[in-house]
């Protein structure tokens, strides 16, 4: 069995521009707010065209409290696929209070991925803009890039392996990587 190499991107805040109020960020709630970052496209392609498997792994709480439906989600997931070329896109739509084990920072969307992708976490990497994605990404063994979006509300991450401010720039240290286990 030959296994994959995977880069793990949170969705708001790394590919799609999300809202700020308060210090903190939030997901779009309508159809009309959904934009992703124009170099998402881009960095993305290059990820990919380096042997990638492109993974989104975003909670959506607002779901599961009742704040969006679901089919809204759903379609801005669509959007997202057609307009940036990823693989897959998992998605857990719990709140805090659910007790899941797919809610970041637990790491149950990159271990379902790695299961049905044959991924190697060790030679992946997890990006994120929050504190829980690159614990999610360091549970499941994954090297970890943080984009620090300056959050004044919120906690930063313990130990990211690496610190940056854009995807393009988390792109560029992704490529200039040698993955463990593939020398």
């Amino acid at each position: 069995m030959s296994y994959h190499r995977a880069v793990f991107l949170d969705r708001d805040g790394v590919l799609v521009i999300p809202h700020f109020r308060d210090g903190r960020s939030f997901a779009p709630t309508k159809l009309e707010e959904f934009a992703i970052y124009p170099e998402a496209p881009e960095c993305v392609a290059r990820l990919k065209r380096a042997g990638f498997i492109i993974v989104v792994v975003t909670n959506q709480p607002d779901v599961g409290m009742g704040r969006v439906k679901r089919e809204i989600v759903e379609e801005m997931n669509a959007r997202l696929g057609r307009l940036v070329p990823v693989d897959a896109i998992k998605v857990c739509y719990h709140s805090d209070n659910d007790g899941c084990a797919c809610r970041k920072p637990l790491p149950g969307m990159l271990l379902e991925a790695a299961s049905e992708m044959d991924i190697d976490l060790s030679s992946s990497i997890m990006v994120g803009d929050r504190a829980s994605d690159i614990e999610a990404g360091a549970r499941a063994g994954c090297w970890t890039a943080f984009i620090n979006l300056n959050y004044a509300a919120e906690s930063q991450p313990v130990r990211p392996d690496k610190v940056v401010e854009s995807l393009g720039e988390a792109t560029d240290w992704i490529l200039s990587l040698k993955p463990r286990g593939f020398e």
